[in-house]
C-alpha cells in the first residue's frame, strides 16, 4: 500500500488563488463582463491594505464566479483554465515545491484537495505530478453550458471525506502520511495524517497547530522558518543575530538556510552544513 501526501493548493503550493486568477482571465477574454471584477474590488483593496480579511475577499470572488459562470460554454471555460495553468505553473512556494518533489521521489501517492474549480486544478496539478486531484465540480447542462450549480458540494466541503474516499478507492495507507494546509478548512485532513504541516497558516489554523504541537512553517521573501511548540527557528541567508535551537543542523542551499536537509537537497542546489546550533547567536 502506498503512503499518501495530501496538499491544499491555494496559498499552500500556489502563491495565489487559482479561482482569483481564473476570474481575471475570464474577464480578460470577454467571457465574464468587466463588472465581475467590481464585485470584489473593494474587498481586494481592503485586504491588500491590511484593513480587511482575505476570507471576505475570496468569498466575494467565489460569489462573482458563481453569478457569471451560468451560461458559459465548457469550451470557453476550458481555454481559460489552460491559460491559467500555463501562465502560473511556476508561481510556487519554494518549501512546498521542494517537499512535493521529495515525496514524489520517495514513492508517495500525491493527493490534492482544493475548493478551486476542478477544471482549473486538473491542468495545473498535472504539471506538478499529482496522482489525484479533487476540487469543486460545476454542473453542465445539455448544451455543454454551466448551470451555476456545484455538484457533490457536501463531499468537497469536508476534506476529511475526500481523504477517506481516496484512501479506500486507491488502496492507500495513512501510515507515514503527510498533510500540508494553510487555513482552518484543512484541519479535518491534517488531523488524519501522521505528519501535519501548517504552511503560512492563518490565525485560526496557527492556534489549532499550537494547541496540538503541529509543525508550522512560514515562507516570506527569501526566508523559510519553522515555528514549533511556540518557538521560532529562523532560516535566512546569513542567520546573524538569530538564536538557533540547541543541537539543530542548518543547511545552506545558496538562497536560504533550512534545518531540513532533505528539503534543502530537493531544491536542487549544492547543500553544505552551515552550523550546528549550540544555543548561542548564529554566525558563519
Amino acid at each position: 500500500m502506498k503512503k499518501v501526501a495530501i496538499f491544499d493548493i491555494d496559498g499552500t503550493l500556489f502563491r495565489s488563488s487559482l479561482l482569483i486568477e481564473l476570474v481575471d482571465v475570464l474577464v480578460e477574454r470577454g467571457t465574464f463582463p468587466a463588472k465581475a471584477l467590481q464585485a470584489f474590488a473593494k474587498d481586494k483593496e481592503r485586504w491588500q491594505n491590511r484593513q480587511g480579511s482575505y476570507e471576505r475577499y475570496i468569498d466575494r470572488t467565489v460569489k462573482a464566479f458563481m453569478e457569471h459562470i451560468k451560461g458559459v460554454s465548457y469550451q470557453d471555460f476550458r481555454e481559460a483554465t489552460e491559460i491559467v495553468a500555463k501562465r502560473y505553473r511556476e508561481r510556487l512556494y519554494r518549501y512546498t515545491r521542494a517537499l512535493l518533489k521529495r515525496l514524489k521521489r520517495e514513492g508517495y501517492f500525491l493527493l490534492a484537495i482544493s475548493q478551486s474549480p476542478k477544471g482549473v486544478l486538473d491542468p495545473f496539478g498535472k504539471t506538478l505530478g499529482f496522482d489525484k486531484i479533487y476540487g469543486r465540480l460545476y454542473e453542465l447542462g445539455p448544451s455543454d453550458r454551466f448551470t451555476g450549480t456545484i455538484t457533490d458540494l457536501h463531499l468537497i466541503s469536508n476534506k476529511a471525506n475526500i481523504v477517506k474516499r481516496a484512501v479506500a478507492k486507491e488502496g492507500l495507507t495513512l501510515e507515514g502520511s503527510v498533510g500540508v494546509g494553510d487555513t482552518e478548512g484543512d484541519i479535518s485532513f491534517l488531523e488524519m495524517v501522521e505528519t501535519p504541516i501548517c504552511f503560512n497558516p492563518n490565525k485560526a489554523l496557527y492556534r489549532h497547530a499550537k494547541r496540538n504541537g503541529w509543525k508550522v512553517v512560514v515562507e516570506r521573501k527569501d526566508m523559510i522558518y519553522e515555528i514549533e511548540r511556540g518557538k521560532s527557528q529562523a532560516e535566512g541567508k546569513k542567520g546573524r543575530g538569530r538564536t538557533l535551537q540547541k543541537g539543530s543542523k542548518w543547511y545552506n542551499t545558496g538562497s536560504s538556510l533550512l534545518n531540513d536537509r532533505s528539503v534543502a537537497q530537493a531544491m536542487g542546489r549544492k547543500v553544505r552544513t552551515w552550523a550546528r546550533a549550540s544555543g548561542q547567536k548564529g554566525s558563519r
